[in-house]
């Protein structure tokens, strides 16, 4: 492609800088108006530059990769909604034999649930839990977090849903799920065992210094009650379990007060209060029990839901509660409480719960099931969203109102800036410099086609690369053979998913993890660049060398 006219050429440039510069620093002091607004603005300017012309820019929105995040987005977080996540969590403790357990279950958990649900959402509801999991254990938190967002990186190349740039590698080159799975999974499978190696290797002597004795007695415990407070997957919002102290809580416990003071009964509602004392001053504590936690948290919930019903009863009502107060007080002696009247409706409640989390699951596998058999990726997400959107029978609007819509702008903007910035024609220009050293049917064509990808990656990040250089890559390849085109894709996505663990700026996923451990309350950990660079050099190397060597037979 020609280079265009020197005025669209500059104009474009200046377009696609402001885009770069607010897309890797989305918090620039002069314009700190983050990605998606950056993202934005690069459009509109490639627009209003007459860069590329109003109904290019609509046509440059591809729809199919739209679809499919958003389809993956719904999913992700009904799957959250029926505990999925919460299981993984515990799993990483179930029975673990010491630190180096722990940090090659974490690199296990995280690769896999990266590859099914997004390095993304993984990175989003393991951190926190991952975080309280080694401080509540007195082990360094680095190691851990450091194996998350590395695993998550690597194991989401497997598969097309497994990140932003697979997916729109899946849709430009139509490669089906199957394949792409096939041709990944090896150096995926090998390249995660590597990194955990590597993780092992580098940190051992940190590890060892904590008593693994100490970590098996006491992470069963922590994952054993619900009481970390776990961020809910939302890439929209984050909620938090409410404090004890709040003015909410205060006032149940003071209308349950008035109801008691009415049949003469004052011991349980002071007990509970003290243990609601007691319990905030625990949370307070990292060290503290987490059982006795989750017994007040639970007690709290109970409380509430009678306080919640008395208000709207009679005084026939008032002496029924205080009398099931009585009989819990007996309870706890010894004696044996009064059933409540309505154990049969909780029963079915429960029942009803199972089975639509087993519904949840079920759709889920249908999904997966349906990409592996070819069938169109984008439809088949949107598909399964609407599928647990009516399995739910409920307003919809609070499960989708936690969707990522910035993030989807985000890729609308940057689909028009990406496009602008193909018309000017430098990446055209350079990539014919670069094309006749970088044939993947040589060695040194293929090390230097993967220099090129790590260092735009980090520079420009992965999605952007993916969209200026896909195209390009892919040609060249088809050049001589079908098989080597495919390969070329399949390339491309193995180097810039892994090209994120270089640094703490070359994945989204990182700067998750980053600034999730950074916001923990009580259990906050600054996970700095250096500390991230230092490991991410050796590995990412080492990672996409050995991967590049199982797919050059492919």
């Amino acid at each position: 492609m020609a280079m265009a006219a020197l005025a669209k050429v500059v104009l474009g440039s200046i377009a696609f800088g402001i885009f770069w510069i607010l897309a890797v620093f989305p918090a620039v002091p002069f314009l700190p108006i983050g990605r998606t607004a950056g993202s934005m603005l690069g459009a509109l300017l490639m627009v209003v530059f007459r860069v590329i012309p109003p109904e290019e820019a609509y046509d440059a929105i591809d729809l199919p990769i739209i679809g499919l995040l958003f389809g993956t987005m719904v999913v992700s977080i009904f799957l959250e909604k029926a505990d999925m996540f919460k299981h993984l969590g515990k799993l990483l403790a179930w029975k673990s034999h010491g630190s180096k357990d722990l940090l090659l279950r974490i690199c296990l958990v995280s690769a896999v649930s990266s590859s099914l649900f997004t390095n993304d959402t993984s990175c989003v509801v393991l951190t926190e839990f991952i975080l309280k999991l080694a401080r509540q254990n007195n082990l360094p938190p680095q190691p851990f977090l450091l194996a998350l967002a590395t695993s998550s990186n690597i194991g989401s190349a497997a598969t097309p849903i497994g990140n932003p740039q697979n997916l729109v590698i899946a849709v430009q080159s139509g490669i089906p799920f199957g394949k792409f799975l096939a041709g990944l999974f090896p150096a995926v499978l090998v390249g995660g065992l590597l990194n955990a190696a590597i993780l092992l290797c580098y940190f051992w002597k940190l590890l060892s210094v904590e008593k693994d004795e100490e970590v098996v007695s006491t992470v069963s415990e922590v994952v054993a009650e619900d009481d970390m407070t776990l961020h809910r997957f939302s890439p929209a919002t984050m909620s938090h379990l409410p404090s004890l102290h709040s003015q909410e809580f205060g006032s149940t416990l003071d209308a349950l007060s008035r109801i008691q003071s009415s049949s003469g009964d004052f011991g349980y509602i002071g007990s509970f209060r003290s243990r609601a004392n007691s319990v905030d001053i625990d949370v307070q504590n990292p060290s503290s029990s987490g059982i006795e936690s989750f017994r007040a948290s639970s007690a709290m919930k109970e409380t509430a839901e009678v306080a919640g019903t008395s208000q709207k009863e009679d005084g026939v009502s008032s002496r029924r509660v205080s009398r099931t107060f009585s009989n819990q007080s007996r309870g706890s002696r010894g004696e044996p409480s009064v059933l409540s009247f309505d154990s049969k409706e909780n029963l079915m409640e429960r029942w009803r719960i199972m089975l639509w989390k087993a519904c949840v699951y079920l759709v889920t596998l249908g999904m997966l099931l349906a990409l592996l058999m070819g069938l169109n990726m984008s439809w088949s997400a949107i598909a399964a969203a609407l599928a647990l959107v009516v399995l739910d029978f409920k307003d919809a609007c609070p499960c989708l109102d936690k969707v990522s819509y910035s993030l989807l702008i985000f890729f609308c903007g940057m689909f028009i800036t990406m496009d602008g910035f193909n018309k000017t024609g430098i990446p055209s220009a350079l990539w014919e410099f670069v094309e006749p050293y970088s044939r993947i049917d040589r060695a040194s064509g293929i090390a230097l086609l993967a220099l090129v990808i790590l260092v735009l990656s980090n520079l420009a990040s992965n999605v952007p690369t993916v969209l200026l250089l896909g195209g390009r890559i892919a040609a060249s390849a088809s050049l001589i053979s079908p098989a080597e085109e495919m390969r070329a894709w399949l390339m491309l996505a193995w180097v810039s998913t892994v090209a994120g663990n270089l640094s703490l700026l070359g994945s989204a996923a990182n700067l998750i993890v980053c600034e999730q451990a950074r916001r923990v309350q009580y259990f906050a950990y600054n996970l700095s660049f250096f500390s991230h660079l230092r490991f991410g050099v050796p590995s990412t190397l080492v990672v996409t060398g050995i991967g590049l060597l199982l797919m050059k037979n492919y």
